[in-house]
């Protein structure tokens, strides 16, 4: 099961479910709320990631067997969560960089936490308030300038889901769920980073390092936090060798 990263879809991970599905793997690839070919979420209802987790409790728990379970960014951090709740549903973990900030110790972190300052703020009612805001969000994880670097509709995808994005943005920086509370995760796992991602990215990999039993580092060079997409080839190969020696179940 592979969960795509906040305003992107499914299709994200197209390139993967192929090789897998070549190499004798079920590749189950969902959109996301307000994501893709999901409804759209009500504009003025409250959205929290704990809606998303719920939907991929509900996924995992509805398979005939155990998943391996892959995440970017946000489907990352979804995917940690949904293995803390059925952690029995999940046979392995390959995340590249989950969002799990309340991993975050405040005093040994505390750059990485300052870095994170306004990320979570909300946008301003005024006209464009809404487009600021998602421009400054991806200037932040992909460098000045990502936003008007993007193709129209990839724009246009994120602004139809600019209020589940925000939503779970906010919610994210109000998380406290602290490393230790991963400690049930039995899954191995593979924790993915870019070697130029930001200070917070590199801190949260290295905390969920240590809760993780097991846990193996790899750093992708050269990439960023959207390295799923900018160094696909690297990081699906990693999540390919990572699932080479564990077979779906028969």
């Amino acid at each position: 099961m592979a969960l795509h990263s906040s305003g992107l879809s499914g299709r994200q991970w197209r390139r993967l479910a192929s090789a897998l599905v070549d190499r004798g793997f079920r590749a189950v690839v969902p959109d996301l709320v307000g994501h893709g070919k999901s409804p759209e979420w009500p504009e003025r209802e409250p959205f929290s990631f704990h809606v998303d987790v719920g939907h991929a409790v509900a996924l995992l728990e509805s398979l005939e067997a155990p998943a391996h379970v892959v995440g970017h960014s946000y489907g990352a951090f979804v995917a940690l969560l949904a293995a803390r709740e059925v952690p029995s549903r999940v046979r392995s973990l390959a995340l590249y960089e989950p969002v799990a900030f309340g991993v975050l110790d405040r005093v040994e972190d505390a750059d990485a936490v300052r870095e994170l300052e306004g990320v979570g703020s909300p946008w301003d009612g005024s006209p464009g308030g809404r487009e600021r805001w998602l421009k400054s969000f991806v200037d932040y994880w992909s460098g000045s300038g990502a936003w008007e670097a993007l193709r129209e509709d990839a724009r246009a995808e994120f602004r139809r889901a600019a209020g589940v994005v925000h939503g779970a943005v906010v919610a994210l920086a109000r998380d406290a769920t602290p490393a230790s509370a991963y400690a049930v995760v039995s899954a191995p796992a593979l924790l993915m980073t870019g070697q130029q991602s930001t200070l917070a990215a590199h801190a949260v990999v290295r905390r969920l390092s240590v809760a993780l039993a097991g846990a193996r580092v790899l750093t992708v060079p050269g990439a960023g936090h959207m390295g799923p997409l900018t160094h696909a080839e690297a990081v699906n190969g990693a999540i390919l060798d990572w699932l080479a020696a564990k077979p779906p179940p028969a």
